[in-house]
């Protein structure tokens, strides 16, 4: 499992994009593009996508909901 702890680019962006993928999911939430940035490999970042606003809006409900 990937934890925010870790360094940058010391993670399997691999990994990281399924961990992401497994926990929006447990929300409810589908980010249809998520995947890892061909463009970047040495750099092992994560493309989250395009997403309509009620998905915007559901994550970022998650998301603050987390953070009380």
């Amino acid at each position: 499992m990937v934890t925010a702890q870790q360094e940058p680019g010391t993670s399997d962006v691999t990994a990281a994009v399924e961990t992401l993928r497994e926990a929006l999911t447990s929300a409810g939430i589908v980010l249809p593009s998520l995947g890892a940035d061909a463009a970047s490999p040495a750099l092992n970042l994560i493309t989250l996508g395009r997403v309509r606003a009620d998905v915007a809006l559901r994550l970022a409900d998650v998301i603050q909901r987390g953070c009380a």
